[in-house]
């Protein structure tokens, strides 16, 4: 089998043509022989062994609805600077080089969490210092917050293949 059409990415549909994830060409053709799942889009051709013809599926679908948690988000500095737009939370500055402010100084009570740290470019961190946004005289510009969980989350930051589009919600 070609390595490089083994591993290419297949969308995964529910029952319902949601999307649930990606996986590759060799976990697919294993659903499929299976009868796990079926083939709705073939965009890359074949892989040949010496007895056998294979179609290297693009999208398939699960036979079986496949109840999935939505997952929260993890607390990351990219997380962070993602949901504050890449803007400083006090001075509103977009920057691509910002650093993670606790609005609550941790040695004073504040914990690490999305309620807690904000973006804010060097100048603000430094004037504001150890010290809480009312005591330093800055205001923030909206109360930060966790992200609300989005079952399609894992796909924003994928880089979508052509005959996805028609099954992906958000892409039209």
């Amino acid at each position: 089998m070609v390595t490089g059409l083994v591993n290419a990415p297949v969308l995964v549909l529910n029952q319902n043509y949601q999307p649930l994830n990606v996986c590759n060409v060799r976990r697919a053709v294993v659903l499929l022989d299976r009868g796990k799942a079926e083939l709705l889009v073939n965009g890359r051709g074949e892989l040949r062994t010496p007895t056998v013809v294979v179609v290297a599926p693009s999208v398939i679908r699960l036979m079986l609805m496949v109840r999935r948690p939505v997952l929260e988000r993890r607390l990351s500095r990219r997380e962070i600077f993602a949901r504050d737009g890449y803007s400083c939370q006090y001075c509103g500055k977009e920057s691509r080089t910002l650093t993670l402010d606790h609005v609550v100084p941790r040695f004073s009570g504040g914990v690490h969490s999305w309620e807690n740290v904000v973006a804010a470019c060097i100048p603000c961190n430094h004037r504001k210092a150890s010290r809480t946004p009312k005591e330093a005289g800055m205001t923030l510009r909206r109360q930060p917050r966790a992200p609300r969980p989005n079952p399609y989350y894992q796909f924003h930051r994928r880089t979508l293949q052509e005959e996805w589009l028609q099954f992906i919600p958000w892409a039209e």
